[in-house]
């Protein structure tokens, strides 16, 4: 059976509080195996026999919106998937000196007008690059003096997202990455 992790959005944001106990007992009673969570921010590590990662990805929301009585949005990947995003750099490195670095995980890959899109973003501090289902976001400030909004790619676009740390995705990556 293939490792998969789950992204969830907003999970413990917005006045909403859910223990990493409870998420791997909504998982479990899926019947997913395996299930670990990692940092309190909405990262679950399983195993499943289904291969169809959207219909689980459906399949996760509905049992999170009945059990938490809120929309979880979900982004499933495989584990060699979060290892390649981990491992691509999409901005050369004396541009991340001074810099954060967030991935974006969305509900579809971009295609040439949606990454052309993405680009209208780019500030003097913000810069993006996407690549299949994931948009990097290169912060030179702040996370509150940068103008752009999570909510404002997914109003733009008409998807859903949801960003880590390319930090946190990277050490997903070393945890539990392909064998």
């Amino acid at each position: 059976m293939p490792r998969l992790i789950a992204f969830l959005r907003a999970i413990n944001v917005g006045g909403h509080t859910v223990t990493m106990e409870r998420l791997r007992k909504e998982f479990a009673a899926l019947g997913l195996k395996d299930v670990e969570t990692f940092i309190a921010s909405g990262n679950v590590i399983f195993t499943s026999r289904s291969a169809d990662l959207a219909a689980l990805e459906k399949k996760i929301e509905a049992r999170l919106r009945a059990s938490l009585g809120y929309e979880v949005a979900t982004f499933v990947r495989t584990d060699a998937e979060v290892a390649a995003v981990a491992g691509w750099q999409p901005f050369p490195a004396a541009q991340i000196e001074d810099a954060t670095v967030y991935v974006g995980f969305v509900d579809r890959p971009f295609d040439a007008a949606a990454a052309r899109a993405v680009m209208t973003f780019k500030t003097e501090t913000d810069d993006f690059r996407v690549k299949g289902r994931e948009v990097y976001w290169l912060r030179k400030t702040r996370h509150s003096d940068s103008p752009f909004k999570y909510v404002s790619l997914e109003k733009t676009l008409k998807i859903r997202a949801t960003f880590r740390g390319l930090n946190t995705v990277a050490r997903l990556a070393a945890k539990h990455g392909p064998a």
